[in-house]
């Protein structure tokens, strides 16, 4: 006769999970869910910012990103209407012009644009269209359009070209990326090898387009020669082009219609606005005076070089 045989309690029991073990998966799943939140919550700069935040974004101990913030809700909160609530802070604002992060100073750059009837900030931006970084002359030069001030029309006219990165050291050149290769503002872009131990890293100061090598690679580069050239973004063809569809001349009809046919990396929206600005600036048809409604026409609000 076979003995018949029954669980045992204590051995199924022992294979459930734990109360602690179920708590731990909790948390884990707690924790994949807040971290991506929270990261979020701290790079997006959508969310809407109370006056004292706004205030306390704006100190001196503040972090960049959190200055950023403010700005940007400052700058949405002019383009709303809200400008004689915001005026309050536009002494601070002022003063970030001199901001030593090039985030901040772009973003000043941009906001400034926003309000074309302060003098305050037209006097700032015809002195930020000669900051070193070249994103802030952009947006600096982008921004005065809209004050009808073409005193920046030279960088603009620079953000339809290819761009040629210089050596900030001597050493030798070993190249990160290939040609054609797309790059963001601050993409490594090649390392020198110099005396020093560490390689010297060499960042795009713009986005665009890895177009192609100035120099050889694995060969010793002297300080300010040309190593790279980055050809344009999309989006800085995009507002050079409506800012010259305002203020462009004949002169300037050459760097505009390389845009006029299927250029490499240029949806064909790049190719209608460039037809667009070479046909208003043939017609000669816009005044000297710049109204609101035609900067409303051609959507001049020079969002592209607003960067998070």
């Amino acid at each position: 006769m076979s003995e018949s045989t029954h669980p045992n309690p204590s051995s199924s029991s022992s294979t459930r999970p734990g109360w602690r073990a179920k708590l731990l998966v909790l948390l884990v799943t707690f924790l994949t869910v807040l971290i991506p939140f929270l990261f979020w919550q701290g790079t997006w700069f959508g969310r809407a910012l109370t006056d004292r935040e706004i205030e306390k974004y704006l100190g001196k101990d503040a972090k960049p990103r959190k200055t950023q913030h403010a700005l940007v809700q400052i700058s949405e909160r002019i383009v709303r209407g809200e400008t004689n609530a915001v005026r309050k802070w536009y002494p601070i604002i002022e003063s970030l012009v001199s901001h030593p992060v090039p985030e901040i100073r772009v973003t000043v750059a941009w906001l400034m644009g926003q309000d074309n009837l302060s003098e305050a900030f037209h006097s700032a931006l015809s002195a930020l269209v000669r900051d070193p970084n070249p994103l802030v002359r952009r947006n600096a030069a982008l921004s005065l359009v809209r004050f009808g001030d073409t005193s920046g029309k030279a960088e603009i006219l620079l953000m339809l070209r290819p761009y040629r990165v210089l050596a900030s050291k001597e050493g030798i050149l070993t190249f990160r990326l290939r040609e054609d290769d797309s790059v963001n503002t601050g993409t490594l872009l090649a390392r020198i090898q110099s005396a020093e131990k560490e390689p010297f890293e060499v960042r795009s100061p713009l986005p665009g387009f890895f177009d192609r090598k100035l120099a050889e690679e694995g060969k010793q580069v002297s300080l300010g020669e040309e190593i790279i050239l980055l050809s344009p973004a999309q989006e800085q063809v995009w507002e050079a082009l409506r800012a010259l569809y305002l203020v462009g001349l004949p002169e300037d009809l050459p760097d505009i219609e390389r845009f006029a046919g299927r250029a490499p990396h240029m949806a064909d929206r790049i190719r209608q606005q460039a037809l667009l600005t070479i046909e208003a600036i043939k017609r000669k048809s816009f005044p000297v005076g710049l109204t609101e409604n035609e900067f409303s026409d051609q959507g001049c609000h020079f969002r592209f070089l607003r960067r998070h």
